[in-house]
């Protein structure tokens, strides 16, 4: 009686043992295709910021190219003569007052200074070491340059 009873128990375990076998097989697949899933969507993820990030730099760069051309436009059509005599010698004359006049400006305020501090007790000699200073020098130079620098590439040029 034992062994039918084993038997039976073993016949209905070893019937059950593929049964049980498939269903922890299709747990562990679920699981892994969640799983899979769950890295497709960050893939996914990944690669739409990365084409959002390709689509604003294109942006950027065909933002950049057009402003470019729009200077280039802007300063290309600054020199050209409009054949209109008075508003042609207005345009050529605003560079060299604007000039000028900056540096009327910039002369005055660095006399007030000697001025300043000749009044206020300085010697002469202290004075203009302490008007003139490393800044006044770069500017003087960067002005120099502009305008005589110009004059040897105007003259390459022609």
């Amino acid at each position: 009686m034992i062994e039918t009873l084993l038997g039976g128990l073993l016949g209905g375990a070893f019937r059950l043992a593929p049964e049980v076998l498939k269903w922890l097989d299709r747990k562990g697949e679920r699981g892994h295709e969640l799983a899979m899933q769950d890295k497709a969507l960050e893939f996914e993820k990944i690669r739409g910021a990365q084409r959002m990030a390709e689509i604003g730099a294109s942006a950027e760069a065909a933002w950049s190219t057009g402003a470019i051309e729009a200077l280039r436009d802007a300063v290309r059509t600054q020199g050209e003569k409009t054949g209109v005599a008075w508003a042609d010698a207005l345009s050529s004359s605003v560079r060299p007052v604007v000039t000028y006049w900056f540096m009327a400006l910039y002369c005055a305020a660095k006399t007030a200074a000697f001025v300043a501090a000749i009044n206020g007790g300085a010697l002469w000699s202290v004075a203009v070491v302490y008007a003139w200073t490393d800044a006044d020098q770069a500017l003087w130079a960067g002005v120099l340059n502009f305008w005589f620098l110009g004059r040897v590439f105007d003259r390459v040029r022609s």
